[in-house]
C-alpha cells in the first residue's frame, strides 16, 4: 500500500515537473522579454522577401535614426516604466502614436510609416513596447496588456498636448493588433482613427500558426501556452481579440495587409475586416510581412493619405 502511494505521488510529481518545465520553456521562447535591449534597427528578418528591400530599408532607417527626439516616459496600469520617442514636426500639430511589432524596432518597423506621418505634418510618438528596449515588463503579451499601454499613452498625450489635438493610432504586426485591441477601450475622445498593418486576429491564433509551422499540434501546444502566459507571464493569452474589439469600436479603421505574408496570414485581416463592415481594407499583392510600404510605396502613401483625408485629417498624395 505504501509503495503504491509512493508510485502515485512520484508519478504526479513527475507530471507536474514536466508540465511546469514545458510551460516555462514556452514562456522563455514566446513571452520573456529579450535580453538584448538596444534598438538594432539594421537587423532584418531572414528571407528573400526582406533581402530584396534591404538597401532601401537601411537608407530609410538611417534617415529616421538621425532625427532628434524627446525621450518620454509613463507608468503602465500594472506599474512598469514605459518609454517612447516624441518627434515634433510642428507645435500644435495632430499626433500619430506608432506601435512596433514583436521583438521589433521602432525605427525599422516605422521607417516608412513615420516618414509618411512627418511629411504629412504630424507629430509622432513612437512607443517602445513593454519588455522591449528601455521599457520594463515581465512578458511580451501579444497585445493583451499592450492595448492598455496604448490607452495610457493616449491619456498621456491628451493631458500633455490638450484634447483639441487629434490622435491617430498606428501599428504594425503585434503593434497593429495592439492598437486594434485598444480601439474598443475607453480612449480619450480626441483619438479619432486607427491604421493597422498586418495584424493577427487573436494571440492564440498566431501562436498556434507558428506552432503548426514547427509541426506542433495545437491540441497539445495550447494548454501549455495558456499556462505559460498565466503562470510565468502574469496574463491571460486569450484575454483580448482584434475581432471582438473591432466589433465594438467607435473608431474608423484602415486595415493593410500584404497578400504574400508568410508570418501573419492574410486571411487573418480578412476575418478582422469581416467583423466590421466600416473597416477600410487595402490588400497589397506580392507583399510579405510588414512589406506593403516597400512593395508599392506610392500606393501605400495614397491609401493612408486618402483614409486620413476621409476621416477629416491629412492631405492625400497623388500617384502618377
Amino acid at each position: 500500500m505504501i509503495s503504491d502511494m509512493v508510485i502515485l505521488f512520484s508519478a504526479i510529481a513527475f507530471i507536474v515537473a514536466v508540465t511546469l518545465g514545458v510551460s516555462y520553456a514556452i514562456y522563455v521562447i514566446a513571452f520573456r522579454p529579450p535580453r538584448k535591449r538596444e534598438d538594432d534597427y539594421m537587423a532584418l528578418p531572414d528571407g528573400r522577401q526582406y533581402e530584396v528591400y534591404a538597401e532601401e530599408t537601411a537608407r530609410l532607417c538611417r534617415v529616421f535614426a538621425a532625427i532628434p527626439y524627446e525621450s518620454v516616459e509613463i507608468t503602465s496600469v500594472d506599474g512598469y516604466r514605459l518609454f517612447g520617442r516624441y518627434y515634433e514636426t510642428r507645435k500644435g500639430a495632430d499626433l500619430q502614436i506608432e506601435c512596433h511589432g514583436y521583438h521589433g524596432s521602432p525605427i525599422r518597423d516605422f521607417c516608412g510609416g513615420n516618414r509618411i506621418a512627418r511629411e504629412s505634418g504630424y507629430n509622432t510618438l513612437v512607443i517602445e513596447e513593454r519588455g522591449m528596449l528601455r521599457s520594463e515588463g515581465r512578458a511580451i503579451t501579444f497585445g493583451v496588456m499592450e492595448r492598455w499601454d496604448v490607452k495610457s499613452w493616449c491619456e498621456y498625450a491628451a493631458a500633455r498636448f490638450g484634447r483639441d489635438m487629434r490622435i491617430v493610432l498606428s501599428g504594425i504586426s503585434m503593434g497593429a493588433s495592439a492598437v486594434l485591441m485598444a480601439s474598443a477601450l475607453e480612449l480619450p475622445e480626441n483619438v479619432v482613427a486607427v491604421i493597422a498593418d498586418c495584424p493577427y486576429t487573436r494571440p492564440m491564433d498566431i501562436i498556434e500558426k507558428v506552432g503548426r509551422d514547427m509541426h506542433l499540434p495545437s491540441a497539445i501546444l495550447s494548454p501549455f501556452v495558456k499556462l505559460a502566459a498565466r503562470l510565468f507571464g502574469g496574463f491571460r493569452i486569450d484575454g483580448a481579440s482584434c475581432v471582438d474589439a473591432v466589433e465594438n469600436t467607435r473608431l474608423p479603421i484602415l486595415l493593410i495587409h500584404g497578400m504574400d505574408d508568410l508570418f501573419v496570414p492574410y486571411r487573418m485581416s480578412v476575418e478582422i475586416a469581416d467583423a466590421n463592415p466600416r473597416i477600410r481594407f487595402s490588400s497589397f499583392p506580392g507583399a510579405g510581412h510588414g512589406l506593403s510600404y516597400m512593395v508599392d510605396t506610392p500606393r501605400y502613401e495614397k491609401v493612408v493619405g486618402q483614409f486620413l483625408l476621409d476621416v477629416g485629417l491629412g492631405t492625400p498624395k497623388s500617384v502618377d
